[in-house]
């Protein structure tokens, strides 16, 4: 006859050994998948965010010139009534990216859209037009 051993502890164990794998990542832990594409005239950093409009993200330059993008959303589900919920979601999302720019890129024309869930950051190369070399010269006092 085999012996079992009970194991009051078993459920927990289960549970996050089924949801915090490599096969099925926790969702609290994972963060937008980001792709850079680099072409002739600019590169383009796509960032996938599905449910997300562009009034939940922020894209700016920090003090260092680098791209830094930041993505908030706050949803608040309610039903039933106000007394005594008998259901209530809440739903919290952030996210914050810097990205170190190349030389190359002309941030005085740099571009946002979001279309389909996707925030595309259109970066500009600067064309050899603008890195022609004036010459100046200095008045001597």
């Amino acid at each position: 006859m085999l012996l079992a051993r009970r194991n009051s502890n078993w459920l927990p164990d289960v549970f996050n050994d089924f949801f915090d794998t490599d096969y099925l990542p926790r969702t609290s832990a994972t963060a937008p998948a980001i792709n850079v594409i680099e072409k002739d005239n600019e590169y383009d950093v796509e960032v996938a965010a599905p449910g997300m409009t562009k009034d939940d993200f922020k894209v700016s330059l920090d003090e260092d010139e680098n791209l830094v993008i930041d993505l908030e959303k706050k949803k608040q589900e309610e039903s039933g009534n106000k007394g005594q919920y008998l259901r209530r979601e809440f739903s919290y999302t952030q996210f914050h990216q810097s990205l170190i720019l190349p030389d190359d890129v002309d941030r005085a024309k740099i571009g946002a859209s979001v279309e389909n869930g996707v925030l595309t950051v259109r970066l500009p190369k600067y064309t050899p037009q603008d890195l022609k070399k004036e010459t100046k010269v200095i008045h001597i006092d």
